[in-house]
């Protein structure tokens, strides 16, 4: 067995599975850098095709961002919109089914959570989680169960395990 690089790696990666789901993702003033520019990797990764940074989410050019990101804010589409509310209604309106990243009264197991085709999750700050007034724009919410002492993960760690199951596991809503 040996690592692949170069040409080999992208032979290798063209071949994988097919994304089940397009995805989005808004933040929703999430606070550090670090977490953003970790993001902005996983966004490449799932090719989200829209990304919303929203209320006192840093945004690039930020050299935390950059490097924990590794340059990805070059590649993925993203945008700022000032309030969080208005960009998940314009999601909304393009088709994206919102579901918050949150632990709620009515939020599902995120492996047993029925995703459309259009999904967008919304991920809210690390220490207040998303609002009240955004989960009500929501149209469900997903969670990640802990079995240790802990409450939750670290928000980009959360995003990362619900965009790949969205993308490859869960089968097709309805």
């Amino acid at each position: 067995m040996k690592a692949l690089r170069g040409v080999e790696l992208k032979r290798f990666l063209r071949r994988g599975p097919t994304p089940r789901r397009q995805l989005a993702i808004l933040l929703q003033s999430v606070a550090y850098p670090v977490n953003v520019g970790s993001i902005f990797r996983i966004a490449d990764a799932c090719n989200v095709r829209d990304l919303v940074l929203c209320g006192i989410t840093p945004t690039p050019p930020h050299p935390t961002i950059s490097k924990v990101g590794r340059a990805k804010e070059h590649r993925v589409p993203w945008r700022y919109v000032a309030r969080a509310e208005d960009a998940a209604l314009e999601l909304k309106a393009a088709g994206y089914h919102l579901c918050a990243l949150e632990i709620t009264d009515s939020a599902r197991l995120y492996t047993e959570y029925p995703f459309p085709a259009n999904v967008c999750f919304i991920v809210g700050n690390e220490d207040h989680g998303v609002t009240q007034s955004m989960l009500a724009l929501c149209d469900g919410a997903a969670y990640v169960p802990m079995f240790g002492k802990g409450r939750s993960l670290n928000v980009h760690v959360s995003l990362a395990i619900v965009c790949y199951h969205a993308l490859l596991v869960a089968p097709p809503a309805g």
